[in-house]
């Protein structure tokens, strides 16, 4: 995992051993399957608070969701992009309610279909008040693409908090894992509603993944 603040004055705690036991515990909670939906009006009611999770179509998402809950098809992994065609929701022992969004930026889709999708996730990202946190989740072999940063400024225009999570970094080598958090944190030291942390994740070896539970499990914590 490496952490790149934007400022000396916000640079976040370390994860302390505490914080990473916290994070063990709470995703060692059994984690189910709630709804799927498919418009605004099917959106479930209930008390948790929320942590979304969205990246361009084939980032790893559903990888990263099953290695951060422990759970080896929580999340159906494809090798076609844009099959999440719908808002899932899974409760994580009762503390979190953890949110698969469509993937976006999938150039084959067809025009109706993405378009759906799109005012879709605009709606829930934009007006969803149990929304805690959004992991927005970029390809550290890539890094920020045009359409993740058309994404970062409408997550801005909402003043919804998002943490910049780099996936697939065991494709990377030392060297390009430091250079792409670099690039990434400067990007996002830019955009007023980005948390002032990057995390550098790969869910085939689990870099990252204690860490990024650990963050997640004080916004539990803070619900209570």
């Amino acid at each position: 995992m490496v952490a790149v603040t934007q400022t000396q004055e916000d640079a976040p705690a370390p994860f302390t051993p505490e914080a990473l036991e916290s994070g063990r515990r709470l995703f060692g909670l059994p984690c189910t399957f709630v709804t799927g939906v498919a418009s605004l009006p099917q959106l479930p009611a209930h008390a948790l608070p929320e942590i979304a999770f969205i990246g361009r179509s084939n980032v790893g998402k559903s990888s990263l969701l099953n290695a951060v809950t422990g759970h080896t098809a929580l999340a159906r992994v494809s090798v076609t992009p844009g099959r999440t065609r719908e808002i899932n929701f899974f409760d994580l022992g009762g503390k979190l309610m953890l949110v698969d969004l469509p993937g976006y930026g999938y150039a084959k889709a067809p025009k109706a279909m993405s378009a759906q999708w799109q005012k879709l996730i605009t709606a829930y990202l934009r007006g969803r008040a149990a929304l805690a946190r959004i992991c927005l989740l970029i390809d550290a072999r890539h890094g920020i693409k045009p359409n993740d940063r058309e994404m970062m400024r409408m997550l801005d225009q909402a003043a919804q908090s998002y943490l910049v999570v780099l996936t697939k970094a065991d494709k990377l080598s030392v060297a390009e894992q430091a250079a792409a958090t670099r690039n990434a944190s400067a990007i996002a030291a830019k955009h007023p509603a980005a948390y002032p942390l990057v995390l550098l994740t790969s869910s085939e070896h689990g870099l990252g993944i204690a860490e990024l539970r650990a963050h997640l499990a004080v916004l539990a914590a803070s619900a209570v």
